[in-house]
């Protein structure tokens, strides 16, 4: 097959999600659409630290919501129709659909594992099987992909990309490929709506989730664990441990401090539709977090690559570090929360 479809735009995203729902809805026609509205309107924004599950023998902390409701969110918010589709283990299947799709002349996003992607720089290739591309095209056996974290786009042969489709571990695609459908203009009341709904879901999510592990209560969690980490677990686990928040926080693609900037940069454009000054104070406060987010990775690394000492008090400025954040974080939805649209 040499085909390769007439319009799609690679565009390059600071996340793999939101980039592809930026691209697929752009496509469609909807030119209103930025990275930072579809993770806001798709409440991307969360925290969520499970500690009955090790993620690279670390804890397993993400940053975003789960994995697809982004897009679905924000087409749903857009009145857009959502196509999903897996395959179990019927990798034939899963190879002639995606084939068709491009002979429909249908750009498809696919959930994959980033394990396997030749492309990647070996330092990125983790058991991590929630990253999203875009496949446009095919010439011969290589797909023509658009993945939303590289600056241009690049190929996948048919061998490889069956071996992302079907990355084994958790979160298995499983061949997972989804569209948006019957796409048509959107009005601006309608974003507006959408913009509302994406605000006051977020505030919802990270304010009143039950128990103490998710939202707010619980980065406090995390910064309760971290106290106890070098006593319970001797300092050098502990500071693998620190090691791994950073790298879930920055390189894996569950968002840390990046997503907190996103979500400042959503709310100032949240401000062209509805002209609330609140908005943009609060877009402050999530930069602010976003800040302190980072500050806290480069502290955590420093104590991993063993650059200080290692001692208690060093652990200690890591969780004090996210009670600052915590703090920033709630008073900021909870300004979102009771604000007038």
């Amino acid at each position: 097959m040499n085909k390769e479809i007439s319009g799609f735009k690679h565009i390059q995203a600071a996340h793999c999600e939101n980039g592809a729902t930026t691209s697929l809805l752009r496509y469609h026609g909807l030119d209103f659409m930025t990275e930072p509205l579809a993770f806001g309107m798709g409440s991307g924004i969360f925290y969520i630290h499970i500690p009955i599950l090790s993620i690279n023998n670390g804890p397993a902390i993400s940053y975003r919501s789960m994995p697809g409701w982004i897009f679905s969110r924000t087409c749903k918010s857009l009145g857009v129709k959502v196509v999903r589709k897996k395959f179990g283990n019927n990798e034939k299947a899963a190879h002639d659909f995606l084939d068709q799709k491009i002979q429909d002349g249908v750009p498809v996003g696919c959930q994959v594992g980033v394990f396997n992607l030749p492309y990647f720089p070996p330092e990125y290739r983790f058991h991590f099987n929630a990253h999203n591309l875009i496949v446009y095209g095919k010439q011969g056996n290589d797909y023509l992909v658009s993945d939303p974290v590289m600056e241009t786009v690049t190929t996948l042969s048919e061998e490889d990309m069956i071996k992302v489709r079907f990355a084994k571990g958790p979160l298995a695609p499983k061949g997972h490929v989804y569209f948006p459908e019957n796409v048509h203009k959107v009005d601006n009341e309608t974003i507006k709506k959408g913009i509302i709904k994406g605000i006051k879901r977020s505030a919802r999510d990270m304010l009143h989730v039950p128990g103490n592990i998710a939202g707010v209560d619980g980065i406090k969690y995390t910064s309760k664990q971290i106290r106890k980490w070098r006593d319970k677990l001797g300092s050098r686990k502990a500071g693998l441990y620190l090691g791994q928040i950073v790298r879930m926080q920055e390189e894996i693609g569950t968002g840390g401090g990046g997503f907190r900037f996103l979500f400042a940069a959503f709310l100032e454009q949240a401000y062209g539709y509805i002209p609330n000054e609140q908005l943009l104070a609060v877009s402050e406060d999530f930069t602010k977090a976003g800040d302190l987010w980072r500050e806290s990775a480069v502290q955590m690394g420093r104590i991993y690559k063993g650059r200080i000492n290692n001692e208690q008090k060093d652990f200690e400025v890591c969780a004090d570090l996210l009670l600052q954040i915590a703090d920033i974080e709630k008073q900021g939805f909870l300004k979102l929360k009771k604000m007038q649209f």
